[in-house]
This record gives structure tokens, sequence and C-alpha cells, in this order.
């Protein structure tokens, strides 16, 4: 059985700290994710190994439990042993490592979403069995005292676009053999969740949970979102922040006129009401777009032009 680096694999320090590992998981995550990679196989097989070094180190539980577990196993090599005969079985049967969890379920029946999410690794099932991710289960404690894990939610980082975002998309989850189109409304935004109730598979006790996926939305070029508000920076010359004049200005509906006033300075921002993002659960509301002003000074004025500027501003 192959030993499984996850610190190596989200390129973290044994010491890292809980934001270290989340910032480390979320920037790979998104460069590996199916949908970023449509039909690449490694890039899938290295979106698999990435959330399930997350599972493990974003788990205070189970990174104690992996870290005790992998340095035993280290230690063994160190030793010049062959690390083919490492006895795991010695390990797993130590009441030290032991946990007194009862799973209901194996979650490896999920199947895979978007085509690229399957169980977790012999090396992961061997240290904690197949449990599930924690996004998945709450803990109930059963009679006997011993805990029980119930299926709750399964989450699926979903990575899309500005223009995605702003006109609502779907996506297509394959669960097993069962194909489920989910709508994405317009508005969300990165952090936000579209729940689908009760699409996952039937749970021991009888129980469908549910599914969230969790929204990134990739910057774009030319708009920046704010909140419900909608950046974006526009050039204009000196000549029209001094004297005023109108400019276009591209939206995501369209283009429009702004008019710039007399003496208008640079980075100076101006607001068009309703050219924002979609409301999210407001049919018809949008917030606003903000537009900062950036002059372009002239480079190369002739001889006569500066000399008209100088006599302008003398007579100032």
């Amino acid at each position: 059985m192959e030993y499984k680096d996850y610190y190596k694999i989200l390129g973290v320090e044994k010491n890292a700290t809980e934001d270290e590992i989340k910032k480390a998981y979320r920037k790979l995550a998104m460069k590996y994710h199916p949908d970023k990679n449509p039909g690449n196989k490694q890039a899938e097989e290295r979106f698999k190994e990435i959330n399930e070094a997350n599972e493990v180190l974003s788990d205070p539980q189970k990174r104690s439990r992996y870290d005790q577990l992998s340095n035993s196993y280290q230690s063994w090599q160190q030793n010049g042993n062959n690390p083919n005969t490492f006895r795991w079985e010695d390990l797993f049967n130590n009441p030290q490592y032991t946990t007194r969890t009862t799973r209901v379920e194996n979650m490896d029946d999920f199947g895979d979403l978007f085509g690229g999410m399957g169980g977790f690794s012999d090396f992961f099932n061997a240290f904690f069995g197949n449990a599930r991710p924690r996004s998945q289960r709450r803990s109930t404690h059963a009679p006997s005292g011993r805990r029980v894990v119930q299926p709750q939610a399964y989450q699926q980082p979903v990575t899309i676009t500005f223009w995605e975002a702003y006109q609502g998309t779907s996506r297509l989850l394959q669960l097993n053999d069962k194909k489920i189109e989910v709508k994405i409304p317009a508005g969300v935004k990165t952090g936000s969740k579209v729940r689908i109730t009760g699409a996952g598979p039937r749970q021991g006790n009888g129980v469908n949970p549910d599914i969230y996926l969790l929204i990134t939305v990739t910057p774009d070029a030319q708009f920046a979102v704010d909140g419900e508000n909608v950046s974006t920076s526009i050039s204009i010359d000196a000549f029209t922040a001094m004297l005023g004049g109108e400019t276009k200005v591209h939206t995501p509906t369209g283009d429009v006129l702004l008019k710039i006033p007399p003496g208008t300075q640079p980075m100076q921002i101006f607001r068009i009401k309703g050219h924002g993002m979609p409301v999210l659960k407001e049919k018809g509301k949008y917030g606003d777009l903000m537009v900062k002003i950036k002059v372009e000074i002239p480079r190369n004025l002739s001889e006569k032009q500066r000399t008209m500027l100088r006599d302008l501003w003398k007579k100032e």
C-alpha cells in the first residue's frame, strides 16, 4: 500500500496552520477542478488526491491520528526496514489509535459527481475506514454510548465565470448512472451555496442526504464583483476630464453614455444605477456599476500645442 504524504500533496509544512491548509487547498482545488480540466484524467486524479489530503488535514482529529500513524511508518523506514513489510494491522489494532466510531454506510456508493469524484484511496481507508467527509455527516450517540455517524450533506466545489454568475447557468451532476441538471441562479457569488435537496443516494437509515454546490466565481478581465455591485474602469483624455463631455462605458447589459463633468479627477468614481449584479431572490432588482476614471495625459504634444497651453495657463 502506497504511503500518502498529505502535507506534500497540499504543499504545506507539517506545522501549517488551519488557515494555511485552507488557502493551499482552495488554490489547488481551483487549478485541478474537473470543470477546468474536462477529460483530463491526470487532473482528475490530482483533484481527488487534493480533496483526500484536505479531508484529513482540515479535521483536527483525523490530522492528529494521521500524524501519529505516519510518524510510526516513517520511523520504520528510517531504521532501514522495507516499507512494504510494515504491519499496518499492528497499529490499527492498537487501542491508542482506534476510535469508537460506528460507521453507518460506505460513501463509495455516492459515485462520481461531474464525472470526477470517486472514493478515497486504500491508504485513507486503512487509516480511517470508509469514513465520509465531515460535510456529509453528523454524530449522534447510540444506546451503547458509541457514536453513530449519520448522513447530512455533501459539498462539491463548482467554478463558474463572471458571465455565468451574471446570467445564471447550470451544471450536470452524474450520480452513478443517474444525471441531475442543477440550475445555478443569476446573482450567485464566490461562497454562495446551491442546495439540491435529497439528491444524494439513500443511506442506511433511509435518508437521502442533500448536496451543496459551493460556488467560486473566476475573476473577469473587465468586471469585478463587490457584493451586489460591479466595478470597472475607463480611460478618458485630459481635455475631457478638464472640460467635461461624454464617454461610452461597457456594462454587463451593453454600452451606456456616461456624462463627465468638468474638472473630473483621476481615480474619481461614478455610479451607474441598476447595471450591477442581479440580486438573488429579488427578481428584476440589480446592484450598481461603479466606474473608476483613469485620465490619460498626452505624451507627444507639438510645440504649437505646448505654446497654446502655456498661453491659456498664463491668461488664467
